[in-house]
């Protein structure tokens, strides 16, 4: 019985991450059906809502009411500035960019976050950059290039530069907030719900000052809860546990990979979108620029 209950325990691990893994891969053709009938403000003014009543009940459910309660006024401070980053600031740079380009170009785009991670991490903690760093690098900016030019790179002729800025600055907005959430030691459910907190304030502000309240039609209003449930909310809980259940990070980890390919087939089969060549040889290309750098640092930390 004793040898059987790790293999168990593992297996729970393997379902939280596939589970997870198919519902982050519907969030691109999500964001983009729903971005065709409301404004991104307003869908990430929903979205946040919905993620904030979710992880108040995993919160209630936990027990975890008195982490809350129990905040300090650094802690406050550290998740307003938190919650500027994500979800605020994080989601209007991606929400703009899906808003912009093609979902096949913005998902893939945003895709580039480990690698800006890499760089954030060699200029704000002072690591050392490594050649495998420099190759990860560019083997992963090539398929950028690649995505952003639709194959023309030798032209350099991008088809959409300010949206594919946009993409960009996404991933480097949750690199840099990465770097900054993992010093923080706080429970992750809690500082995760106040993050919330205060994305839901900025976005609201946001809405305010340049957006339109109204309640969106049928349709946005199921693409917005969809969004807030399995983009933001649930999917981070559900993936924190498939961690802890696992025996190591890797064997549920790598099971992320398959996420943005998986996203490009339902971008195709259910927004309609014809994919091109240059998107799938550009993904091909971030990804293993990702999986080398991965690579790269658990053979470091062995």
């Amino acid at each position: 019985m004793e040898k059987r209950l790790p293999m168990e325990r593992q297996t729970k691990a393997y379902l939280y991450a596939v589970a997870t893994v198919l519902l982050w891969s519907t969030v691109a053709s999500a964001f983009k059906l729903t971005l065709a009938r409301v404004g991104f403000l307003e869908m990430l003014l929903g979205a946040s809502l919905v993620s904030l009543a979710a992880l108040f009940l995993i919160v209630l459910a936990q027990g975890k009411i008195a982490g809350i309660v129990n905040s300090s006024k650094e802690d406050i401070a550290r998740s307003a500035a938190l919650g500027f980053l994500n979800p605020f600031l994080y989601y209007v740079i991606l929400f703009k960019a899906y808003s912009v380009l093609p979902a096949q170009e913005a998902q893939p785009l945003n895709w580039t976050w480990p690698i800006m991670l890499v760089l954030l991490s060699i200029a704000i903690l002072k690591q050392p950059i490594r050649w495998v760093n420099v190759l990860a690098i560019v083997i992963s900016f090539s398929g950028v290039l690649v995505i952003s030019t639709r194959g023309d790179v030798l032209a350099l002729r991008f088809t959409n530069l300010p949206g594919a800025l946009l993409a960009l600055g996404s991933s480097v907005i949750w690199a840099l907030f990465w770097i900054y959430n993992i010093k923080d030691r706080r429970d992750e459910i809690v500082k995760l719900f106040l993050n919330f907190v205060f994305g839901s304030v900025f976005t609201l502000a946001a809405v305010l000052l340049f957006g339109d309240i109204r309640i969106p039609a049928t349709a946005a209003l199921l693409g917005i809860v969809w969004i807030g449930l399995f983009e933001m909310g649930i999917t981070f809980v559900t993936w924190l546990k498939a961690l802890q259940l696992s025996r190591t990070t890797a064997q549920v980890s790598n099971l992320v990979y398959a996420a943005p390919f998986l996203s490009l087939l339902l971008i195709h089969v259910i927004v309609g979108e014809e994919i091109l060549p240059s998107t799938v040889l550009g993904l091909v290309l971030i990804v293993t620029g990702v999986i080398v750098q991965q690579y790269a640092g658990r053979k470091r930390e062995a």
